[in-house]
């Protein structure tokens, strides 16, 4: 009994490990046929252990996931409440143009799917929406700005500069569009990067 778990746990390990690999090169299309068949397993042992591709997914963005929490939490301490978020969410948004396939997570989960509180979407919001809450509060923000305004904002840059030649150039620049506005008067006073 014991040699079977010990082999579910390698195979879960070798598992995640191609599945790393191949959803970086291939995105959130990565096949998982093509993951079973490098990592020496069947279609039905990745399945047990990832029964969906999105629990797929997650488990591959699990470790990010957990750094960007992180970085809200300790944002939390920024006298700033705007530099705060804005710090925050130019992080996000440069990590979901980095890592293949996390855009595709977030862009959209029908209204009648409760999403589970450790997913990637129901995690990055909890860490998120603090600094939002606090920027609001001290009039650094817009009230009526949600949560989920700021996450398809993020979600829509990293897929509008998915194919583009130097993605992550594109995407500051049009985050920052975003927060300076089109007026330039507005000025990026807060804007990450700002010289």
């Amino acid at each position: 009994m014991t040699g079977q778990r010990s082999d579910a746990r390698r195979n879960y390990q070798r598992i995640l490990a191609v599945a790393e690999a191949e959803v970086a090169a291939h995105g959130a299309e990565a096949s998982q046929e093509q993951i079973a068949r490098i990592a020496g397993v069947g279609s039905a042992t990745v399945r047990r252990h990832f029964p969906t591709r999105r629990a797929l997914l997650e488990a591959v963005f699990q470790e990010r996931i957990e750094g960007l929490c992180e970085r809200a939490h300790r944002l939390h301490t920024t006298e700033n409440s705007r530099t705060a978020l804005l710090e925050w969410l130019h992080a996000f948004v440069q990590y979901a143009v980095s890592a293949r396939g996390f855009a595709h997570i977030l862009s959209y989960e029908p209204p009648t799917e409760e999403p589970s509180p450790s997913s990637c979407g129901s995690r990055i919001e909890a860490a998120g929406t603090p600094l939002l809450q606090r920027a609001i509060r001290d009039k650094a923000v817009a009230p009526h700005i949600t949560f989920h305004d700021l996450l398809t904002l993020a979600v829509g840059i990293a897929l509008a500069t998915e194919h583009h030649k130097d993605p992550a150039t594109q995407a500051d620049r049009l985050f920052r569009l975003a927060v300076e506005g089109l007026s330039p008067e507005q000025g990026g006073a807060g804007v990450p990067g700002d010289a």
